[in-house]
C-alpha cells in the first residue's frame, strides 16, 4: 500500500503485517517452526518467550494443532497481548524482565515442558518471516530501501535474507526507539554493546542487549539502524489511523516514523508495519495527540498465570 503524505521525503510504500489472523507477522515464523517440528516433540506442547505478538502466533498454530500452548511473559507486557494469548487459548507466566531475558537466552524455564519456540533465532522462524520480503518484491520489484523494525533481529534477518537472494542492491535498514537501541549502539561500536533499556509502550521492539547469534546473522546483511523518538513513533500510530484507517501498535509505527522522517534517503521506501496489537487506552492517548509515558516495569513478585 502507498502511503500519501505531503512532503514525504521519499515515495513510501506500507507492508501491512497487521492484517495478519493476529494482527502480526509472528504468525508466519511460529507457524512454519512448528510445522517443521517433528509430530513427537510437539506432544507435550509447545513454549516460548514473548511480549506478546510471537505469543499470539504460537498459540494461534498450536490450537490449529491441537496442543498446549505456555508463554515466559515480560512483566511490562500489555493486557491486550496477554488477553490475546488466553483468547487462543494458551496460558502465560509472566515473570521481571531480566528473568523473561534468562529464559530467552537458555530456551527454557524452570517448571514449563514443551518444544521451545523461540522467538528470534530459530531459522524455520526466521526463514517465515522471509516469506515478506518475496511478497514485498512480488508487489515492487525495485525497492531502493526497506525498514524493518529491530526487536531481536528475526525479522529483519529473514526478510533481508530474502530480498538480498533476489535483488541485492536494495538497502535494508533497522528502526529502533531511541529507549532500546542495542543495534544502532553496537554498529557504532563494531561490536556488542549492551545499553540501558527502558520499557515503554513500544513493547514489542528493543532490548538492553544483542543476542550474539542474530549479531553475527544481520551484521552483514543490514546498512544501518535509525534510531527514532517516542514522539515520532506515537505521530506515525496517529497518521496510521488519521490517513488510512490502520492501527499498528509502537513496534509497527516504527518504520513509519523512520521513513517519514527521512532518515533511510529517498527513492522507494517500504516500511514493514509489523504489527497491529495496541491496548486501546494507549491508542486513545496517542489519538488525543499525546504521547504516553514511559512504563515502569511491575515489581519483582508479580506473576501471571
Amino acid at each position: 500500500m502507498r502511503l500519501h503524505v505531503d512532503d514525504a521525503p521519499a515515495e513510501i510504500h506500507l507492508k501491512l503485517e497487521t492484517l495478519q489472523p493476529i494482527n502480526s507477522f509472528k504468525i508466519r515464523g511460529a507457524y512454519n517452526a512448528m510445522a517443521a517440528a517433528p509430530r513427537d516433540e510437539l506432544a507435550r506442547g509447545v513454549v516460548t518467550t514473548s511480549a506478546g505478538n510471537m505469543a499470539q502466533g504460537v498459540a494461534w498454530a498450536a490450537r490449529e494443532l491441537g496442543i498446549p500452548c505456555t508463554v515466559i511473559v515480560p512483566d511490562h507486557a500489555p493486557q491486550t497481548k496477554l488477553a490475546a494469548i488466553e483468547r487462543l487459548g494458551g496460558t502465560y507466566v509472566r515473570v521481571p524482565f531480566d528473568r523473561w531475558w534468562q529464559a530467552l537466552e537458555e530456551r527454557r524455564y524452570p517448571g514449563v515442558d514443551g518444544f521451545f519456540v523461540h522467538p528470534v533465532e530459530d531459522e524455520p522462524v526466521m526463514a517465515g518471516n522471509g516469506t515478506i520480503g518475496l511478497e514485498i518484491l512480488e508487489d515492487l520489484p525495485d525497492p531502493d530501501v526497506v525498514v524493518v523494525p529491530w526487536g531481536g533481529g528475526g525479522l529483519l534477518t529473514g526478510i533481508a535474507s530474502a530480498i538480498k537472494a533476489l535483488r541485492p542492491e536494495t538497502e535494508i535498514r533497522a528502526v529502533e526507539l531511541e529507549t532500546a537501541a542495542p543495534l544502532a549502539a553496537s554498529l557504532a561500536a563494531g561490536e556488542p554493546r549492551e545499553i540501558d533499556y527502558r520499557p515503554t509502550f513500544v513493547d514489542g521492539a528493543g532490548a538492553r542487549a544483542l543476542l550474539p547469534k542474530m549479531w553475527r546473522l544481520a551484521r552483514p546483511l543490514v546498512a544501518g539502524s535509525d534510531v527514532v523518538t517516542l514522539d515520532e513513533t506515537a505521530a506515525a500510530v496517529r497518521l496510521l489511523v488519521e490517513r488510512i484507517r490502520v492501527v499498528a501498535e509502537g513496534a509497527g509505527a516504527l518504520a513509519v516514523a523512520s521513513a517519514l522522517s527521512g532518515r533511510p534517503g529517498g527513492g522507494k521506501v517500504v516500511a514493514i508495519v509489523s504489527g497491529g496489537n495496541i491496548d486501546s487506552s494507549v491508542l486513545r492517548t496517542i489519538l488525543a495527540g499525546k504521547t504516553p509515558l514511559t512504563k515502569e516495569p511491575r515489581v519483582r513478585g508479580d506473576s501471571g498465570r
